[in-house]
């Protein structure tokens, strides 16, 4: 019996969090799970000697 109620929180964890993840990326906070990550090839680089000048 209480493997049941580990396996049910649990699953009431993972569900609340992707509730919470729709709930963050409609009002604008998050994008990335719909969209998909950022391609970082294509992001500006940031090289070392023009971080230290």
């Amino acid at each position: 019996m209480e493997i049941v109620i580990a396996l049910a929180s649990a699953a009431a964890v993972l569900f609340g969090a992707d509730r919470l993840m729709l709930w963050l990326e409609s009002h604008g906070h998050v994008n990335w799970r719909r969209k998909g990550r950022r391609d970082l090839r294509h992001e500006p680089r940031a090289e070392l000697d023009t971080l230290l000048s």
